[in-house]
């Protein structure tokens, strides 16, 4: 295990986050691969709604949207914690906080837009910029654990449709 600082070290080194400007070129990429018939493998939302819901994840990021901690995860999020960073994929159909769920029709181009907006704000404002709110669900992150589970998320969705 790796302690303290040499932790973010580590982290900031070798794991994908938002952060990296390589990571970001490649998610605006992969955005800009969608298209308004994209399909989802799995789950309830359309492409447009997906990045909807994505940009209202940002928002937390950046500190635009601050949810209260659920219950669930003060009792047992400091143990899910690591999952945010680490390499696992989150599984398909994870539950999703009712604040961040998105329905009805969206435009899709806008969504696209506001999506890349936002990837560019939290990269260019980098740390001093990430929200000091805590995670609803895992509490208390710091601002690379931040980078990193955002990536995480947006990675599982553009998988969800095939990019």
């Amino acid at each position: 295990m790796i302690a303290g600082g040499d932790w973010e070290k580590n982290m900031k080194k070798e794991k994908k986050n938002l952060f990296q400007q390589e990571t970001l070129a490649e998610v605006i990429s992969r955005i800009e691969r969608l298209q308004p018939t994209s399909a989802g493998q799995w789950g309830k939302m359309d492409v447009a709604q997906m990045m909807a819901h994505c940009c209202l994840a940002m928002d937390m990021a950046l500190g635009r949207l601050n949810m209260p901690r659920v219950f669930i995860g003060r009792l047992i999020g400091p143990f899910l914690k690591p999952l945010l960073t680490n390499n696992t994929q989150p599984p398909r159909n994870a539950p999703t906080n009712p604040e961040l769920m998105v329905s009805g029709k969206r435009d899709f181009l806008y969504e696209q837009e506001q999506l890349k907006q936002k990837l560019h704000q939290f990269h260019d404002g980098g740390e001093a910029q990430c929200t000091r709110h805590p995670h609803p669900f895992v509490g208390k992150i710091s601002p690379y654990a931040w980078s990193r589970g955002m990536y995480k998320h947006l990675d599982h969705h553009l998988r969800q449709f095939n990019v």
